[in-house]
């Protein structure tokens, strides 16, 4: 196991008319889990997961691409249920949350992740809900400085009843994390009134814990690098013909892991000292997998070999 995904595991029902909708497996850890073990890397899971009959789906979905197992706990709880509307340039979801089986994931103790875990990621909804979102913020601080700490919020405003109190808790995750990726969606929740270059040095100052490196992602029109110091990166997004956005974000967000330690990156020193050149390639390697990504209905992240023939051709 090389990458670890700690959060929500959950069934999208996606609208295709009307009152109908075709269900897809997702959530934000459990999709970004299923991109980074198709694209070569191995890949664990921690969550917990119902032994219903969408549980027991998610898990074959998981299992059968390859994602490590070990961790993830089962219940007789619920599971997590997400309709999905298609709008214009984004989607509307309603979420069904209440007593399900990964929201309620409190192990006494936490996992013991092996030593040859380098990455660990976590963020989105399995954060608005205790007592997971307070077991997942243990973990990760568990964590710090041992292995590189990427941080997706991947907010829902739907969800989230205090807007003020979530971003209260905000400082707490960004500094437990070492790459923060957030969209340009995420920012007008996460810092009203400020700019995405601000949002992103706002951040940046968190104190002398906190990323080394925040990312966001602007869906089409690609993405920036913020770090300190040094001057933004920005890369275009390849043009591709749109089936559904569902899971970009979180296939860029397993790309950047992968990407990571392609480079080599396995300690936050180096991460920190990684030259523009290899944060372009990092970056275009992330932004290749979701724009693919979107090409296909529900979040159905690139295997390597298509992602190799797509970073060839561009």
């Amino acid at each position: 196991m090389r990458i670890a995904f700690a959060g929500e595991s959950l069934i999208d029902f996606t609208c295709t008319s009307g009152l109908s909708f075709e269900g897809h497996e997702g959530g934000a850890l459990t999709n970004s889990a299923i991109a980074a073990a198709r694209l070569g890397q191995p890949t664990g899971f921690i969550t917990q997961l119902s032994t219903d009959l969408f549980g027991e789906r998610l898990w074959r979905h998981l299992e059968s691409n390859g994602v490590d197992m070990r961790f993830v706990l089962r219940s007789e709880a619920s599971s997590t249920l997400a309709f999905v509307e298609r709008l214009a340039t984004t989607n509307r979801y309603a979420f069904y949350t209440h007593g399900t089986a990964d929201t309620l994931w409190a192990p006494t103790s936490l996992p013991a992740l092996p030593d040859s875990c380098r990455y660990l990621h976590f963020g989105s909804i399995s954060l608005l809900a205790e007592p997971a979102a307070g077991r997942i913020t243990d973990l990760v601080e568990a964590q710090c400085g041992r292995r590189i700490v990427l941080f997706d919020p991947n907010v829902r405003p739907s969800l989230i009843a205090d807007m003020a109190a979530y971003r209260a808790r905000m400082p707490r995750w960004v500094a437990a994390c070492d790459v923060l990726k957030f969209s340009d969606e995420d920012c007008a929740f996460l810092t009203p009134g400020l700019g995405l270059a601000e949002a992103a040095a706002h951040f940046l100052a968190l104190g002398p814990r906190g990323p080394s490196a925040v990312i966001v992602t602007r869906g089409g029109e690609g993405a920036t690098l913020y770090r300190k110091g040094h001057s933004p990166i920005d890369v275009a997004a390849p043009k591709v013909d749109v089936a559904d956005t569902i899971g970009a974000g979180d296939t860029f967000a397993a790309g950047l892991s992968v990407a990571l330690l392609e480079q080599g990156v396995e300690q936050v020193a180096q991460l920190a000292a990684l030259p523009d050149d290899a944060w372009r390639e990092v970056l275009r390697f992330a932004a290749t997998a979701a724009a693919l990504n979107c090409t296909r209905e529900g979040c159905d992240p690139p295997g390597r070999e298509a992602l190799r023939v797509a970073l060839a051709a561009s």
